[in-house]
This record gives C-alpha cells, sequence and structure tokens, in this order.
C-alpha cells in the first residue's frame, strides 16, 4: 500500500494472491495444484494520475491509442 496524497487514503500498488481452484480447472491443471500471482499493479495509480474510471479504458479493447500516442511516458512526478 501508499499513501495517496490526492485520494487522501492509501492505495495498493503492489499485490499478491493465489488463484481459487475452479479457475485453474478450465486450464486442465490437476486439482491438487496451487497458482501464485504477483504484480506492481502499476495500473491503479496510472487510472489515478490521468482520471481513468474504468480499467477497459486503460488496457483491453477500449484502450483509447491517442492517449497512448500523445502520452508516451507515464510519469507521476508533474
Amino acid at each position: 500500500f501508499s499513501p495517496s496524497p490526492g485520494l487522501k487514503k492509501w492505495v495498493e500498488i503492489g499485490n499478491s494472491g493465489v488463484f481459487r481452484p475452479e479457475l485453474l480447472l478450465p486450464m486442465g491443471l490437476p486439482d491438487n495444484i496451487s497458482v501464485i500471482a504477483w504484480g506492481l499493479s502499476l495500473e491503479r495509480p496510472t487510472m489515478i494520475k490521468y482520471g481513468i474510471n474504468n480499467i477497459r479504458e486503460l488496457v483491453g479493447h477500449r484502450v483509447n491509442l491517442q492517449m497512448v500516442y500523445d502520452s508516451p511516458i507515464c510519469r507521476l512526478d508533474t
């Protein structure tokens, strides 16, 4: 978690967890296996910085490519 002055609350930026078994079964993995995942979760502070409310506007088929072209580097200090 990291303090966010703009939101006046803590925001999680690094996270991890274990996949639920029902998500692994369609992948053909045995039911006795555990899978962990982790990441920096840079989407959240980026969404806060650029005022994006829906993550599908940042990643996926609804991405506004003009925003990518206009802002090739995400800088949180500006």
